[in-house]
């Protein structure tokens, strides 16, 4: 069974019943956001050089765009997360939500085209 670990402080925290909203899409957490981590992605990130500290942070991006992943939803509800990190890493990120918390899938720095769509959001 995987490590649940809450964010603490900047890393995982969102205010009380903040909504995320990308076009008429909403997801509503409350404090404090828990993440999985276990040996199937706690690592994985790293050839992309992201840690999980940096994907924690891009969750408390107040300006961060968050959209269903359709393409890649068929066995889970997927989601895409294009947000900056505490240092303005701009991350896009793969990840589902089971029983209320966040299992990232997949984390990297994002491309020309997304840093467009994170701006048109923002």
């Amino acid at each position: 069974m995987g490590e649940r670990r809450q964010g603490d402080g900047f890393k995982g925290r969102l205010d009380n019943l903040r909504s995320v909203v990308y076009g008429i899409y909403m997801i509503v957490w409350k404090e404090p956001i828990e993440f999985q981590w276990d040996s199937g992605n706690s690592r994985k990130n790293e050839k992309h050089k992201v840690i999980n500290e940096e994907i924690e942070g891009a969750f408390n991006d107040r300006d961060k765009a968050i959209s269903p992943d359709h393409e890649h939803s068929s066995v889970e509800q997927r989601y895409i997360l294009l947000g900056k990190t505490k240092t303005q890493r701009l991350l896009y990120i793969v990840f589902t939500l089971r029983t209320g918390i966040v299992r990232v899938i997949s984390a990297r720095d994002i491309n020309k085209k997304e840093v467009y769509l994170y701006e048109e959001a923002t």
